[in-house]
């Protein structure tokens, strides 16, 4: 063993002097939590308790932590120890590595030697009279590898170390030995992966030289957060393959990087127990994200190979193994993953080969098969050829990773180049079901030959297309999937009707309508010969650029289709093959949104809804979101929300794993329009989880958005700006123009809710203008509400004006079941004050007939406004109680201050609102107060209250003389500080 001290070097006894941190010392990177617990035990006096234990798998930062630990410590000295495999057997090496440590210590201060009669305490008096009164840092790296009786040393001191001594005690210890009854009662700190954010800037600090984005997102997926892992692929790349000039090496993660992380405790076991270790490891590989290796199956492989079956018979097993519910599983994956593939080759084959014997013994057709394929060297196409076959079987019992897995290896097996780019191809769609986007993009990245078949071809550039879909920017996904399509026409119809499907969705994404039409046309060419072309009478007619504003009506057309995510998520791999019926529902849907877009709703409405009936006899998840989407076309968002659940169900029962993320948008988007804001954060918050997950940052995007909708009608400032961001920060280099739009309504709606209609209606403008330079083309009409409310409180009246007679041909369709009362609620705001009372009274009774708390409530919150100002106050307190209580209700917090605000303007707010250091000021000389506190300048107030300049100026005058302040500043203050204090905002 080894020791190091850090301590100074002529100190008194008593007093040693502070030392400076060493200049080696780096923080690591996206450990703020566990920085923060080292900080709690080395902060002097009284840490309690004065211990802390550091575990985790092998290479996630235990011994550095410890380190920045150490080199922060500037009260006293430190012992540093570093245990030794080498010494684990030796009586009491532990305890005079300890001591040889202290050496250094001031004089008068050290830790006594150690015989073979020493008794436990020994330790903690020897640390107690080391410290001599004055402050102590011991530090003990893989204290696990220590002897038993220093161990047993160690952990009685560190039990019974007073939380108000000098003393503090810092172990590390690998994660299977972290429950060891000497380290018994400890408190522990566990480390887990490091989260993305971190493994990117450590990328970027550990590479010399560029790297490419693919390389990147391969690099941080291979290492899984493991700092150790991360370093040692790169330092295994040279500059080429880090900036993508050339390929990476296959696999990634070789044995030497793998060894140098884990090998350390791949050491100091029998060939015995090493083959035991080996076996297990071997059978986890056909399910190696699965629960861990059947029991049964590894004694029976055992039986087969005498070291294992001898390990096997030891009354102990290894550490790094642990046997429950009838299974053997190890500590670490990394160090599973090193013990298969630092192995010798030979053993590892023998390992599979006795697996695959009893398999195949007991009728498992796949697992067995890949077992088997795993014990040959080189090239045997007859097992390639029935490895290919089981997998290509829906009868076969075996998971999509096990089908990728067997495609994998059946490439490996062939030396035919198509049949080998065909297994990669099929091994790169499966990789895709199962939500392993990296795995996918790594099988599909080895297809390289031009010489293949059109066929070939064409299923690689779909794969490619779908993958670039879910993250990736949508037009390049666009193009490929159209290249897809031209490449399996004349031999797979069925898939290129799908591909043309998916490009469309790629143009959905983009907002570009044109090219949205042009993809589902030439997916129709699939079976039909006749296609009308898209010509520039199409053009205008789906409201592309400024023929927008000279036909309005097409543009409500295509706005129809409101849900603009889910509309075509059509992306399968081939080998999915949902279009097993290429004249059926893919072919109504396809139709069906085709007209629709077109204006032609005589064709598009019986299509749409046999798309729409099919979703009660289907249970495949892909079939379901045109469903679903085929709903959000008609308008019958209900029928929406029951088919997103049914597809979340499907998806989660039997898969395809990838389908999870987007059934769970279009069932957080169906909910934010039905008005069930907390439902829709629920699932899109389950959404973004599993959409990284999976590798599908695009579909990310659309969470986050829905996230900032349904948080911008609380009082959650800073978690609509967080999501809007996250959205915008992806839509923005993605080119996903309708996640864009989503992201800043939100931003807008959140304004609007917070009392400031000028930000608002500035935030909202370009969202409902029209063309390319506008909002997205489905989703314009949803924000033209929230800027026409926005613009006409900011006194852009005439602005608003424009928008409403567009906003009108959207909601006569009747698609959006809110849109008749929110037009009645628009022309109110715009309308002269004769008619204006009459369309609010219509808007109310329009809401009454659509439901929905919140849109309701906004409703009721303007008119309430609007009665207010003409001193009909009776009438005014009945509509913003009841807007208030709405409010409350569907947790629209913000609004529900907006409606207080009223109510105490109105002089019939509650007698607990009054209380606090502006109680002296009337109703309207708080709220003028508040918007001064909040930056608005005189006009603005005034254009939100709808009074003069003037009355706010001599308003602000008496504010100023009643609470004794002299500047806006000082107001600001004070409003502030009352409302921290917990009254009822205005």
């Amino acid at each position: 063993m080894t020791g190091r001290t850090n301590v100074p070097q002529s100190p008194p006894p008593q007093s040693p002097p502070p030392r400076s941190p060493s200049p080696r010392s780096r923080r690591p990177h996206g450990r703020s939590a566990e920085l923060a617990a080292l900080a709690t035990l080395l902060d002097l006096p009284g840490a309690d308790p004065p211990v802390l234990v550091l575990t985790g798998d092998p290479g996630l930062g235990r011994t550095a932590l410890m380190a920045w630990a150490a080199d922060s410590f500037t009260a006293g000295p430190v012992l540093r120890v570093r245990a030794s495999p080498a010494e684990s057997a030796l009586p009491l090496s532990g305890a005079h590595a300890l001591r040889c440590a202290a050496d250094g210590l001031p004089e008068g201060r050290t830790v006594g030697s150690p015989d073979a009669g020493t008794t436990p305490e020994w330790l903690l008096r020897s640390l107690i009279a080391a410290a001599a009164g004055a402050p102590l840092l011991v530090c003990v790296d893989d204290a696990h590898l220590w002897d038993a009786p220093s161990r047993a040393a160690l952990g009685f001191a560190a039990r019974r170390l007073p939380a108000a001594g000098p003393v503090r005690l810092l172990l590390t210890v690998a994660g299977q030995h972290a429950a060891h009854a000497d380290f018994a009662a400890l408190p522990v700190l566990t480390l887990g992966p490091l989260p993305s954010s971190a493994m990117d800037a450590l990328l970027d600090g550990t590479a010399c030289g560029p790297v490419d984005p693919a390389v990147r997102a391969e690099l941080l997926d291979e290492a899984q957060g493991n700092p150790a892992l991360l370093r040692a692929l790169v330092a295994g790349l040279s500059p080429a393959e880090l900036s993508g000039e050339h390929r990476l090496p296959w696999p990634l993660a070789d044995a030497e990087a793998l060894r140098t992380v884990a090998g350390a405790h791949l050491t100091g076991y029998s060939a015995a127990v090493g083959e035991l270790l080996l076996l297990v490891a071997a059978a986890h590989e056909h399910d190696p994200e699965g629960v861990g290796a059947d029991a049964d199956l590894v004694r029976g492989a055992a039986a087969r190979l005498d070291p294992a079956r001898t390990a096997l018979g030891s009354d102990r097993l290894p550490d790094v193994l642990v046997l429950s519910d009838g299974r053997f599983r190890f500590t670490s994956p990394l160090i599973r993953r090193a013990v298969h593939v630092c192995a010798p080759p030979d053993r590892r084959r023998a390992a599979h080969r006795a697996l695959a014997s009893v398999l195949e013994s007991e009728g498992y057709g796949l697992v067995a098969l890949l077992h088997r394929a795993w014990s040959i060297a080189g090239h045997a196409p007859p097992l390639a050829d029935q490895l290919s076959a089981a997998a290509a079987d829906p009868r076969v019992a075996a998971s999509r990773a096990q089908r990728s897995a067997a495609y994998a290896r059946a490439a490996e097996l062939t030396a035919d180049g198509r049949e080998r780019a065909e297994h990669l191809t099929s091994a790169a769609g499966q990789a895709l079901l199962a939500g392993r986007a990296q795995l996918a993009r790594r099988l599909v990245g080895r297809v390289r030959d031009s010489a293949l078949p059109a066929v070939v071809r064409g299923r690689s550039a779909w794969v490619r297309g779908i993958l670039t879909l879910r993250d990736g920017p949508a037009a390049d996904a666009g193009e490929a999937l159209l290249l897809a399509h031209s490449l399996l026409a004349a031999d797979d119809p069925g898939h290129a009707l799908l591909a043309g499907l998916a490009a469309a969705e790629a143009a959905w994404a983009t907002g570009d309508s044109v090219a949205c039409l042009r993809a589902l046309n030439a997916a129709d060419r699939t079976a039909v010969t006749t296609v009308r072309p898209v010509t520039a009478v199409s053009a205008r007619r789906l409201g592309h650029g400024r023929a927008v504003a000279a036909r309005p009506t097409a543009v409500a057309a295509a706005a129809r289709a409101s849900l603009a995510r889910p509309v075509a998520r059509v992306g399968v791999p081939p080998s999915a093959d949902p279009a097993a019926d290429p004249g059926g529902l893919p072919r109504d849907y396809l139709h069906g949104m085709r007209a629709m877009l077109e204006r032609d709703f005589g064709g598009a409405i019986p299509r749409l809804r046999r798309v729409v009936e099919h979703a009660w006899e289907e249970d495949g998840p892909e079939r379901l979101l045109w469903s679903g989407a085929a709903a959000l076309l008609l308008g019958d968002v209900p029928a929406a929300c029951r088919i997103g659940a049914r597809t979340l169900a499907a998806a989660r029962s039997r898969g395809p794993e990838a389908s999870v993320p987007r059934a769970l948008e279009l069932l957080a988007y169906a909910e934010l329009r039905t008005g069930q804001h907390a439902r829709a954060r629920t699932h899109a918050e389950d959404g973004l989880r599993t959409a990284y997950r999976y590798g599908q940052s695009n579909v990310a995007a659309h969470h986050h958005a829905v996230l900032a909708l349904a948080a911008s009608i609380a009082d959650e400032s800073t978690l609509v700006a967080h999501h809007a961001d996250a959205a915008l920060a992806t839509a923005r280099r993605h080119g996903l123009l309708q996640a864009a739009t989503l992201a800043e309504w939100a931003s807008g709606r959140a304004d609007l809710g917070r009392g400031r209609p000028f930000e608002a209606a500035a935030r909202l403008a370009p969202l409902v203008r029209p063309g390319p330079d506008g909002g997205h083309f489905a989703v314009r009409m949803l924000v033209m509400p929230c800027y026409v409310e926005a613009a006409v409180l900011a006194g852009q009246r005439e602005d608003a004006h424009a928008v409403v007679e567009e906003f009108a041909l959207w909601a006569h369709f009747g698609a959006d079941v809110q849109a008749p009362a929110q037009l009645a609620r628009c022309r109110a705001l715009v309308a002269d004050a004769d008619r204006a009372d009459a369309l609010y009274e219509d808007a109310l009774s329009l809401h009454a007939q659509a439901g929905g708390d919140f849109e309701q409530a906004r409703t009721q919150l303007l008119y309430g406004k609007w009665l207010r100002r003409r001193r009909r106050l009776r009438e005014a307190g009945g509509c913003l109680r009841a807007a208030l209580v709405a409010f409350e209700r569907c947790g629209a917090r913000i609004w529900a201050d907006q409606a207080c605000a009223e109510l105490r303007a109105n002089g019939t707010a509650p007698a607990a609102a009054r209380a606090g250091a502006l109680e002296g000021l009337t109703p309207q000389q708080l709220r003028i107060a508040r918007c001064v506190a909040e930056g608005a300048t005189n006009r603005e107030v005034a254009l939100r209250l709808a009074v003069s300049t003037r009355t706010v100026d001599y308003h602000l005058r008496k504010v100023f003389a009643v609470l004794g302040v002299r500047s806006r500043v000082e107001l600001s203050r004070m409003v502030e500080q009352t409302d921290r204090n917990g009254t009822c905002p205005a």
